[in-house]
């Protein structure tokens, strides 16, 4: 079952009425994981700039679309391959700032992937 975001705020995501602390990915199944940004920082020196390798990391097959929280000043951004990765598997992306892709992600059916950068 797709889990419902309550609330976001600078540095924070209360999902099913858990908060968490840290960016997150919500998986088709519902279960919500740290993100990985690591797979990120180690090509572009930041993890605002999403990586092919990190792209990889969150796609899986059967995803309808993915919602991206693009932090709440929306700095987080794709690089072209991950752009071009997600276009070639065929899915549809949306990168909004977190508090707007809460809203679009609530809305949205059961087959979504959920990607959140709580803060910037």
């Amino acid at each position: 079952m797709k889990p419902q975001i309550d609330e976001t705020d600078f540095g924070w995501i209360r999902i099913d009425g858990k908060t968490y602390e840290h960016d997150v990915i919500i998986r088709l199944d519902g279960k919500v994981k740290k993100r990985k940004k690591k797979l990120s920082k180690a090509v572009y020196g930041t993890s605002h700039k999403v990586s092919l390798d990190e792209a990889k990391h969150v796609f899986e097959r059967g995803a309808g679309g993915i919602v991206i929280g693009s932090g709440q000043h929306g700095v987080l951004e794709l690089s072209e391959e991950c752009a071009s990765y997600f276009m070639r598997k065929g899915i549809a992306v949306d990168v909004l700032p977190t508090a707007e892709a809460v809203k679009l992600w609530n809305q949205r059916g059961e087959s979504v992937i959920g990607l959140f950068h709580v803060t910037c």
